[in-house]
């Protein structure tokens, strides 16, 4: 399958010839691995177990949803999930998720208690690695979490068509 990528922020007007219709935004999603939930919450995820690429997505990006796909501790053990701006270093260690459950599968979006950042701009002007880590309640050493985050990038315009 051909792979193809972009620097473009994706847009459609669903087809509108006459640049009427609002313009909306591409959703994404991006694996994310986190080998041990039992580091500290700022520690950059990877992208899978077998790639250990850092999971940095784009200035301007919105994270829609966490889903985690896969957690092995304890009952009870918490994870943070966050990020750090690219290049200054500035870390949010729970800027997304605060004491989310590393026991079960779940899926954090807007409005859900665990959630702190979701749904809003992490930062308009740097990329940011995703990180990930120990919450209050530590999951043992070995706690592995992985699963897909979804995200879209900001519309500088707000869906209004440009010429």
């Amino acid at each position: 399958m051909a792979v193809s990528t972009t620097q473009a922020i994706w847009r459609s007007g669903g087809g509108d010839q006459t640049r009427t219709a609002y313009c909306g935004s591409g959703v994404m999603a991006a694996s994310f691995y986190v080998a041990n939930a039992a580091a500290a919450s700022t520690t950059k995820v990877t992208v899978s177990s077998t790639n250990n690429a850092n999971v940095i997505l784009p200035a301007g990006a919105i994270i829609t949803g966490v889903a985690v796909a896969s957690a092995n501790a304890a009952a009870t053990k918490t994870f943070d999930m966050g990020f750090t701006l690219y290049s200054t270093g500035t870390t949010s260690g729970a800027g997304l998720i605060n004491e989310g459950n590393a026991n079960v599968a779940s899926f954090t979006t807007v409005g859900t208690d665990t959630n702190v950042g979701i749904g809003a701009v992490m930062s308009s002007s740097e990329l940011v690695y995703i990180t990930a880590g120990a919450g209050a309640n530590t999951p043992g050493n070995g706690t592995v979490l992985s699963g897909i985050i979804t995200y879209y990038v900001q519309d500088p315009l707000g869906g209004q068509q440009n010429v």
